[in-house]
This record gives C-alpha cells, structure tokens and sequence, in this order.
C-alpha cells in the first residue's frame, strides 16, 4: 500500500468549497449537497491510497461526489414508489376508479379554472388552443380549418399555452 502522498487534511481545505459549489449545482439545494460531500469526503479518505497524484484530487472528488449525487437522486426517484407499497400494503388500491370527495372535490374545481382559462383566451390563441390541445388535431388541420400558416398555429399555440399556464397559476396563487 503506498503512502499518502499529501495531507488529506490539506487537500480537503484546499478543494471542497469548489467540490460543494458543484454539488449545489448537481443536487439542486444545500442540503443534499452538504450530505453529498460528507458522504463523499468520507469515500475519498477511505481511498486515498489509490489516488496517484495528489494535483487531481479536486477532480476525484468531484467524480465521487457526481456520483454520490446521482445515487442521491436515483433513490430520491424511488420514494414515491416505496411510498405507493406502502398505501397497497395498507389496502389502499391506487388503481381503483373511485377518488376521495377531497379528489373529486379538487378535480372539479382545476376542471373549471383550466374552462375559465381557455375561454379568456383572445379569439385567435383560444381557436388554435382548443383545436391542438383539446381536440388533438395535427398543425396542418388546424392550419387548414383557420386559413393560417403551420407557423402561425405554432405561434399561436405556443402563445396560448403560456396564457393558460400564467392563468391557471394566478388562479392558484402561484407565483410565476
């Protein structure tokens, strides 16, 4: 086994402020990355051994702690299925048709704030709006039946949907 070619004490004061900017960034918030980075610290001391020079030792870290991170998110993408065993595990059928009053309830109400949405529309962005979204036809129909351009359906649509999206969060008292 070789020796270590320099302090790790050294190396960790020198590199892990850039390692955890990296993790900020990667993770997506400061506390998985501060978990990502002691994790990985603790990885990289445990393997100091194998790094040959210790000039890329901010670049191995990094690479434990990307790695690390992904882990972190690919667990994280789990949780909501580990969550859906446990309600089938209590008798709770998520494939079942029928919806609590609370869902029903909510269900309702999206259903007429989206209505009131699109029929706020102008004119022009609520044809192609509920022609495309709605109805599910092709530009070209849509193109076709207003008399417009394939470009301008697409204008058009992309127009609305942003109009339908800043309204239904206005509605919901998000902020844009």
């Amino acid at each position: 086994m070789r020796q270590r070619p320099v302090d790790f004490d050294t190396l960790l004061r020198k590199h892990k402020n850039a390692v955890y900017r990296q993790m900020v960034r990667m993770c997506g918030n400061q506390e998985d990355a501060e978990d990502v980075l002691a994790e990985s610290l603790l990885q990289a001391y445990r393997a100091i051994s194998h790094l040959e020079d210790s000039s890329a030792f901010q670049g191995w870290l990094a690479i434990i702690a990307r790695r690390t991170c992904g882990r972190l998110k690919r667990r994280e993408a789990m949780t909501p299925l580990l969550h859906l065993a446990d309600l089938t595990a209590q008798g709770f059928d998520p494939t079942s048709p029928e919806n609590t009053p609370e869902q029903q309830l909510l269900e309702a109400e999206t259903k007429t704030c989206i209505q009131t949405v699109i029929a706020a529309l102008p004119d022009p962005y609520r044809e192609v709006y509920e022609r495309r979204d709605v109805q599910g036809l092709s530009a070209n129909e849509v193109a076709a039946q207003l008399g417009i351009t394939v470009a301008a359906v697409k204008s058009r649509l992309h127009r609305a949907r942003l109009l339908v999206r800043e309204g239904v969060d206005a509605s919901f008292g998000c902020s844009p």
